[in-house]
């Protein structure tokens, strides 16, 4: 079923009304984070890892060994995305998702944020962080936010500000195919 502009009517933007967003719910139901980094040579690389969140950043602690690892020491930026999980989502198009483009910061091993964070991540996601936290190649980074893009259904996508707020509505033509710093 077509509407009068020749798209399918379930995609009919014009009919669509934005949903309120629900970005802190959608980070609180989350336990791990989807990594999207880029190495010195410009090769990407996508992963996930535990998190907590503490003093409007985000904080991992990961192998130096993974190669998002490396990309995060060597190149500072990283995109990550919180996402529902498909067996919830009605229409997969159209999960709810959140995608944030950061700067990642090494946390000093013993320092005043590494401690908070540890023992978030060991309240949060149990003893195997003590565990992994001794071993030598485990190091924690802190991931403040820069901008990101809440979107929660068709026609219904935010711009996000560092602190994780919503600052506007996105509205665009879509079928333009229109590329910028702020597409999701």
């Amino acid at each position: 079923m077509s509407n009068n502009h020749g798209k399918p009517a379930e995609l009919d933007h014009s009919k669509v009304q934005p949903k309120a967003p629900k970005v802190q719910e959608l980070i609180a139901s989350s336990k791990s984070l989807i990594l999207a980094t880029i190495d010195t040579e410009g090769t990407p690389n996508s992963s996930y890892a535990p998190f907590v969140n503490l003093d409007g950043s985000f904080q991992i602690l990961v192998s130096y060994m993974a190669r998002h690892t490396k990309n995060l020491r060597d190149g500072k930026k990283v995109s990550f995305m919180f996402i529902d999980d498909e067996s919830a989502s009605r229409q997969i198009y159209a999960r709810n998702r959140l995608t944030i483009d950061s700067e990642a910061a090494l946390v000093e091993k013993g320092g005043d944020l590494w401690n908070r964070a540890l023992e978030a991540l060991k309240e949060r996601h149990g003893k195997v962080v003590d565990v992994i936290s001794e071993m030598d190649d485990f190091i924690m980074f802190d991931l403040k936010p820069i901008k990101g893009a809440y979107v929660n259904g068709f026609g219904s996508a935010y711009f996000v500000n560092a602190a994780l707020e919503v600052q506007d509505h996105r509205t665009g033509n879509h079928g333009a195919h229109q590329i910028d710093n702020e597409q999701n």
